[in-house]
């Protein structure tokens, strides 16, 4: 079941296209992430989503409601932490993810007292006394203490200490193993790689690439390291083999990436040129987000 729906939705800002007729679905039970660097459109995007800004084109359904016309509807069931987290600063951090609280109709105060230990924050200080990165544990302890269908991040740990960041993951770990639904924008591609099951890539407003990370994987085959006693001079021809790299530190060292449907003609051909070292791997998230970007 798609939980979370966009259908051709457009968004401009006078000149500025954020959103470019952006298809996208979201599945219940799933970790989904959203990456793209500063300015592709993620904010506005979820912006959408939650009701906060009226698409010009198409629309966007949350569990089969509209986003704009039943947005208070809809935010019963969601929590949703923004990536730059703005709180009142005469109130204590406490109070105001108990308000928070409030308006969602409570929250789990054993879950709440055990997330401001893990994510090492003292909720009797005033707000304007708090880091960014404080100001976000905030918003990440009202969120996850609260009892939620759908959960919506946009850049959740920015600010935040690589140990407070693998607190988080752990987090949207357990939501994973409770069948929620997480909507995940991060800049930190270990993080989606680590945590999501599908991943959309946007670029200019529009979703480039999305799919599982298996499926994007086979999209770029793999990636070979390959050391050979002998110069290979036609490797850069051999069918399958794109975006070969020769050392300049090391003899008859190169890398390479491969369409997985050619490996066995690829093994055979080298074999005459006396292999030293092979390593074949499937590529990380971030050379394929680069390679979009690059293009």
């Amino acid at each position: 079941m798609n939980v979370i729906k966009l259908e051709n939705a457009t968004k401009q800002f006078g000149n500025v296209v954020a959103m470019d007729g952006i298809n996208l679905t979201v599945e219940e039970g799933k970790v989904h992430g959203f990456i793209g660097p500063n300015g592709a459109g993620k904010t506005t995007t979820i912006r959408v989503m939650l009701g906060i800004l009226k698409p010009d084109k198409g629309h966007s359904t949350i569990l089969n409601m509209d986003s704009w016309k039943d947005a208070v509807k809809i935010h019963k069931s969601i929590s949703y932490v923004p990536g730059d987290v703005s709180l009142w600063p005469n109130l204590g951090g406490g109070e105001v993810v108990d308000f928070f609280a409030n308006l969602k109709g409570g929250i789990d105060e054993e879950k709440k007292r055990e997330l401001y230990e893990k994510f090492n924050l003292d909720p009797s200080k005033k707000c304007r006394t708090y880091s960014k990165g404080n100001r976000q544990k905030v918003a990440l302890v009202a969120a996850l203490a609260s009892n939620a269908d759908i959960y919506i991040f946009d850049e959740p740990t920015s600010g935040l200490d690589p140990l407070m960041e693998s607190v988080f993951q752990e987090y949207v770990e357990q939501l994973k193993k409770a069948n929620k639904t997480v909507f995940l924008s991060s800049h930190i591609l270990s993080e989606v790689e680590k945590l999501c099951d599908v991943i959309s890539i946007i670029k200019d407003g529009q979703i480039v690439e999305s799919g599982t990370l298996d499926e994007l994987r086979y999209l770029t085959g793999i990636e070979i390291t390959l050391q050979t006693a002998k110069p290979i001079p036609e490797l850069a021809n051999q069918e399958g083999v794109t975006d070969l790299r020769v050392s300049e530190n090391a003899i008859n060292h190169y890398r390479f990436m491969l369409d997985t449907s050619h490996y066995s003609d690829l093994i055979k051909y080298i074999g005459a040129y006396e292999v030293i070292r092979l390593e074949s791997a499937p590529p990380k998230l971030e050379d394929l987000f680069i390679r979009h970007y690059e293009k």
